[in-house]
Protein backbone atom coordinates (compact mmCIF):
# COMPACT_ATOMS: atom_id res chain seq x y z
CA UNK A 1 0.00 0.00 0.00
CA UNK A 2 2.81 2.42 0.90
CA UNK A 3 4.64 1.59 -2.34
CA UNK A 4 1.51 2.27 -4.40
CA UNK A 5 0.97 5.58 -2.64
CA UNK A 6 4.61 6.53 -3.16
CA UNK A 7 4.40 5.65 -6.87
CA UNK A 8 1.22 7.72 -7.23
CA UNK A 9 2.83 10.71 -5.50
CA UNK A 10 5.92 10.46 -7.73
CA UNK A 11 3.71 10.10 -10.81
CA UNK A 12 1.66 13.15 -9.78
CA UNK A 13 4.73 15.35 -9.25
CA UNK A 14 6.32 14.14 -12.48
CA UNK A 15 3.16 14.97 -14.43
CA UNK A 16 2.81 18.34 -12.71
CA UNK A 17 6.45 19.22 -13.39
CA UNK A 18 6.18 18.20 -17.04
CA UNK A 19 3.00 20.24 -17.48
CA UNK A 20 4.63 23.28 -15.88
CA UNK A 21 7.69 23.01 -18.14
CA UNK A 22 5.51 22.62 -21.24
CA UNK A 23 3.43 25.66 -20.30
CA UNK A 24 6.57 27.69 -19.59
CA UNK A 25 8.03 26.74 -22.98
CA UNK A 26 4.82 27.73 -24.76
CA UNK A 27 4.75 31.09 -22.97
CA UNK A 28 8.42 31.74 -23.79
CA UNK A 29 7.88 30.87 -27.46
CA UNK A 30 4.88 33.20 -27.62
CA UNK A 31 6.88 36.00 -25.99
CA UNK A 32 9.79 35.44 -28.39
CA UNK A 33 7.43 35.55 -31.39
CA UNK A 34 5.83 38.77 -30.14
CA UNK A 35 9.25 40.37 -29.59
CA UNK A 36 10.50 39.30 -33.02
CA UNK A 37 7.31 40.45 -34.73
CA UNK A 38 7.45 43.83 -32.99
CA UNK A 39 10.76 44.56 -34.75
CA UNK A 40 9.11 44.20 -38.16
CA UNK A 41 5.68 45.56 -37.23
CA UNK A 42 7.30 48.82 -36.13
CA UNK A 43 8.25 49.42 -39.78
CA UNK A 44 4.68 48.65 -40.85
CA UNK A 45 3.12 51.31 -38.63
CA UNK A 46 4.69 54.36 -40.19
CA UNK A 47 6.11 55.83 -43.35
CA UNK A 48 9.81 55.08 -43.63
CA UNK A 49 12.72 56.26 -45.75
CA UNK A 50 14.65 54.15 -48.21
CA UNK A 51 17.52 53.96 -45.75
CA UNK A 52 15.18 52.37 -43.18
CA UNK A 53 13.89 49.98 -45.81
CA UNK A 54 17.46 48.95 -46.63
CA UNK A 55 18.03 48.30 -42.91
CA UNK A 56 14.89 46.16 -42.83
CA UNK A 57 16.06 44.19 -45.88
CA UNK A 58 19.40 43.56 -44.16
CA UNK A 59 17.55 42.32 -41.05
CA UNK A 60 15.36 40.01 -43.13
CA UNK A 61 18.35 38.56 -45.00
CA UNK A 62 20.19 38.06 -41.72
CA UNK A 63 17.14 36.33 -40.20
CA UNK A 64 16.77 34.04 -43.20
CA UNK A 65 20.46 33.16 -43.11
CA UNK A 66 20.36 32.40 -39.37
CA UNK A 67 17.31 30.20 -39.92
CA UNK A 68 19.04 28.46 -42.86
CA UNK A 69 16.21 29.23 -45.29
CA UNK A 70 16.81 27.44 -48.61
CA UNK A 71 17.32 29.41 -51.83
CA UNK A 72 16.18 28.77 -55.40
CA UNK A 73 18.23 28.95 -58.59
CA UNK A 74 17.86 32.76 -58.71
CA UNK A 75 19.31 32.98 -55.18
CA UNK A 76 15.92 33.97 -53.74
CA UNK A 77 14.76 32.59 -50.40
CA UNK A 78 12.15 29.86 -50.61
CA UNK A 79 9.21 30.55 -48.34
CA UNK A 80 8.44 27.96 -45.70
CA UNK A 81 5.60 27.52 -43.21
CA UNK A 82 7.46 28.57 -40.08
CA UNK A 83 10.21 31.19 -40.13
CA UNK A 84 11.06 32.56 -43.58
CA UNK A 85 10.69 36.28 -44.26
CA UNK A 86 10.10 37.95 -47.62
CA UNK A 87 9.95 41.64 -48.44
CA UNK A 88 8.66 43.11 -51.70
CA UNK A 89 9.02 46.72 -52.78
CA UNK A 90 6.65 48.32 -55.29
CA UNK A 91 8.48 51.12 -57.05
CA UNK A 92 6.15 53.57 -58.77
CA UNK A 93 8.96 55.56 -60.41
CA UNK A 94 9.85 52.52 -62.53
CA UNK A 95 6.50 50.69 -62.28
CA UNK A 96 8.04 47.45 -61.02
CA UNK A 97 7.92 45.30 -57.89
CA UNK A 98 11.27 44.09 -56.56
CA UNK A 99 11.97 41.18 -54.28
CA UNK A 100 14.30 42.04 -51.42
CA UNK A 101 16.89 39.61 -52.80
CA UNK A 102 17.07 41.54 -56.05
CA UNK A 103 17.95 44.72 -54.20
CA UNK A 104 20.24 42.97 -51.72
CA UNK A 105 22.12 40.91 -54.32
CA UNK A 106 22.56 43.86 -56.71
CA UNK A 107 24.36 46.06 -54.19
CA UNK A 108 22.04 47.48 -51.57
CA UNK A 109 24.29 50.55 -51.27
CA UNK A 110 23.11 51.61 -54.72
CA UNK A 111 19.52 51.41 -53.50
CA UNK A 112 20.44 53.58 -50.53
CA UNK A 113 22.31 55.99 -52.78
CA UNK A 114 19.26 56.66 -54.96
CA UNK A 115 16.34 56.04 -52.59
CA UNK A 116 17.61 56.90 -49.10
CA UNK A 117 15.30 59.92 -48.79
CA UNK A 118 12.37 58.46 -50.72
CA UNK A 119 9.42 57.51 -48.54
CA UNK A 120 7.81 54.08 -48.41
CA UNK A 121 4.85 52.62 -46.57
CA UNK A 122 3.90 49.06 -45.72
CA UNK A 123 0.75 48.09 -47.59
CA UNK A 124 0.58 44.44 -46.53
CA UNK A 125 1.92 42.19 -43.81
CA UNK A 126 1.33 38.43 -43.61
CA UNK A 127 2.08 35.92 -40.87
CA UNK A 128 2.98 32.23 -40.86
CA UNK A 129 -0.10 30.25 -39.86
CA UNK A 130 1.93 27.63 -38.00
CA UNK A 131 4.01 29.99 -35.84
CA UNK A 132 2.42 33.44 -36.02
CA UNK A 133 5.74 34.97 -37.11
CA UNK A 134 5.93 37.65 -39.80
CA UNK A 135 6.19 35.90 -43.17
CA UNK A 136 5.96 38.69 -45.73
CA UNK A 137 5.88 42.46 -45.92
CA UNK A 138 5.04 44.54 -48.98
CA UNK A 139 6.15 48.17 -49.20
CA UNK A 140 5.32 50.75 -51.82
CA UNK A 141 7.08 53.90 -52.80
CA UNK A 142 5.12 57.04 -51.93
CA UNK A 143 4.98 59.43 -54.87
Amino acid sequence: MKKTLLVLIILFFTTASSSYLLLTNIQNEKRNTENENSIYEEYAKKEIYGLDLATLINKAVDKNEKNKIAKDEKNYYIENDTNSLKIEIKMHTVDKTYAMEEIYNNNITEFVKYFNLEEFRCIDIKYHKATGKVAKMVFEEIV
